[in-house]
């Protein structure tokens, strides 16, 4: 394969890494919709460690599986903030009144993702 073939292939993975990891982050919200429902925490260790878990015994290669995890630490906290994020409203919204604070300033609220360039 030439270096363009090379590169116009890495860009059609890349494009399907953003529509599966578009698609997670939307089950990671209903997953924080019923979170709110039944009053769990947003943050489960016990669940991230079965998902460390899944992913290295998934792994094939080339990625050593310290490298493998250390990708899916930082797509857990993405997924953690965006519920948080999302779900702060919806709580505020549950009980019946808002917090007085600006939208996205909820107290407690994680901070909001910033696209890096």
């Amino acid at each position: 394969m030439t270096l363009e073939e090379l590169r116009a292939q890495i860009d059609a993975l890349d494009r399907q890494l953003v529509e599966l990891l578009s698609e997670r982050a939307r089950a990671a919200l209903m997953i924080g919709h019923l979170k709110v429902k039944t009053s769990l925490p947003v943050y489960e260790p016990a669940r991230e460690k079965v998902i460390y878990q899944n992913v290295r015994a998934a792994n094939k290669g080339p990625l050593p599986d310290i490298e493998l995890t250390l990708i899916y630490e930082r797509i857990i906290d993405v997924m953690r903030a965006l519920q948080r994020n999302e779900l702060a409203s919806e709580r505020a919204a549950l009980k019946g009144q808002g917090t007085g604070a600006p939208d996205g300033d909820t107290p407690g609220s994680a901070p909001e993702i910033r696209k890096e360039k």
